[in-house]
């Protein structure tokens, strides 16, 4: 089927129903917090079922309505199952948002491949559940917006996260694909990757490291709010990708000078392994099951953004964003001749 159905029906978000996966905490969880303001019935996904009924009374205080289903997105039965559920009782999925995601820390000779499995199950094959899950309904209904959380790392890959760089790298590449795809078949159906850099979330104390370390939070940390207000965009307005905060102009450094990256990494490898006041890893895992407790939204930080500049100026506006990101590898191209 050649054409396009459903390009101009995207609902508002005051009358969507959208599915999060990951919806416990960080960045899922502050998602639902601004669906919910929006008005939005919400489902809620995640393996953490205490979290996620926490998340539920807060997304209905805020004025939404809320359903609850626990899932673990490495299985796939769990994950079609969500799809259904939320389809029998709301009738449509207008926006899914693929949050849900582990990791580990340290070199990757260190890392067991057990762990290099559970990174790449939740954070890849997951993406790819949920996408496979939304995608009939979306197309029997003629429109409908799937939104992958990507990262910076879904450009670059960095020393002691390679398989989760490896997992946001396929992310990245997953929804670069889906979104052509829906085009040529003309469904009505778009696809969305979001690549924020350091987001101030739980996630940094709950993964697992084999450093003998907890990872520092590279600067500038931005709160979660700076990525939900991206999601909730991308769910009316859907775009190839959002990057959000620095990723911007990281994403030019990589496009410039792959190599000059390479030195920059390098470089901040060595200071944070040299670092003498990082946090004592006590062995926190949340692979083989969540961390148990409420959740939260946000991390440790001391110091994060609660928006992008960059994000809601250029970020926003893909032909603003190629522009800049075209001036600014030209920028640094000069002066990387220079010196």
């Amino acid at each position: 089927m050649i054409g396009r159905r459903g390009a101009s029906s995207k609902r508002p978000i005051a009358e969507q129903v959208v599915v999060i996966t990951g919806a416990s905490s960080g960045i899922g969880r502050e998602a639902a917090h601004q669906f919910a303001e929006a008005g939005a019935t919400v489902v809620l996904a995640a393996r953490n079922e205490q979290a996620l009924r926490a998340a539920a009374r807060e997304v209905e205080t805020l004025g939404g309505t809320a359903l609850v289903v626990p899932t673990d997105v490495s299985d796939w039965a769990q994950v079609a199952a969500l799809a259904e559920t939320t389809r029998d009782r709301f009738g449509r999925i207008d926006t899914w948002v693929n949050g849900a995601v582990v990791s580990s820390y340290g070199f990757l000779a260190d890392t067991p491949v057990e762990a290099i499995d559970e990174v790449l199950s939740v954070g890849l094959r997951g993406q790819f559940h949920g996408v496979r899950a939304a995608l009939p309904i979306m197309r029997s209904q003629g429109s409908g917006t799937i939104i992958g959380i990507s990262s910076v790392l879904g450009v670059r890959s960095v020393p002691l996260q390679v398989p989760y760089a490896a997992a946001k790298h396929g992310t990245t590449a997953l929804y670069e694909g889906l979104r052509v795809e829906e085009r040529i078949a003309g469904t009505g159906v778009d696809a969305t990757a979001i690549l924020p850099a350091t987001v101030n979330t739980p996630f940094y104390d709950v993964v697992p490291s084999f450093l003998g370390t907890r990872p520092p939070l590279v600067p500038p940390v931005y709160q979660p709010s700076a990525v939900a207000e991206a999601i909730l965009h991308a769910a009316e307005h859907p775009t190839r990708h959002v990057l959000v905060g620095v990723a911007g102009p990281l994403y030019a450094l990589q496009r410039l000078s792959p190599r000059l990256f390479d030195v920059c990494l390098h470089l901040a490898g060595r200071t944070f392994l040299d670092r003498r006041d990082a946090p004592v890893d006590r062995g926190q895992s949340n692979h083989h099951a969540p961390i148990p407790g409420e959740g939260a939204t946000v991390g440790r930080a001391r110091v994060a953004l609660p928006h992008s500049r960059y994000t809601r100026t250029v970020g926003l506006r893909p032909a603003r964003a190629a522009v800049t990101v075209a001036l600014a590898s030209a920028l640094l191209l000069r002066r990387h001749r220079r010196g």
